[in-house]
């Protein structure tokens, strides 16, 4: 009786938080200028493993909509568009030309992201590649 009163509570819970309105909005910002890429092999790989968190044009999956991951989700979103967004190149970002250290190390895309995304894994040559049109694009952070 005790475990399924738990279960009860926690799905109440679930349904409850699923009201606060912290990470419900979806819409995109529109595009305002991209970089001067240096190839669109290099755009179309950015596109699949960094749009997500650092563009306007966010694919927002269904999980997304659904507490506490949408939280999660909007959180990384927002800090990534913050930290550099290739929609907004109108505007400074000073530490751009680091984005091909962060993918050369690992550190980028995150690993949950990758979890989630297949089409984010990008192989060894399509990372270099990436890197190389990074460091084209943006310039290098070394």
């Amino acid at each position: 009786m005790k475990v399924k009163m738990t279960l009860v509570g926690l799905f109440l819970a679930f349904l409850v938080i699923q009201w606060y309105p912290y990470a419900h909005d979806h819409k995109n910002p529109r595009v305002v200028a991209e970089p001067a890429w240096d190839s669109p092999i290099t755009r179309e790989l950015a596109r699949r493993a960094c749009f997500d968190c650092h563009s306007n044009e966010t694919v927002w999956p269904v999980y997304a909509r659904f507490a506490p991951v949408s939280w999660l989700v909007y959180h990384d979103v927002m800090e990534g568009r913050e930290k550099l967004n290739f929609s907004e190149w109108n505007r400074p970002h000073k530490e751009a030309g680091k984005s091909a250290d962060e993918i050369r190390e690992g550190e980028m895309p995150m690993p949950l992201y990758l979890l989630m995304h297949s089409s984010a894994k990008l192989n060894a040559a399509e990372q270099q590649a990436l890197i190389s049109g990074l460091e084209k694009t943006l310039g290098t952070g070394k």
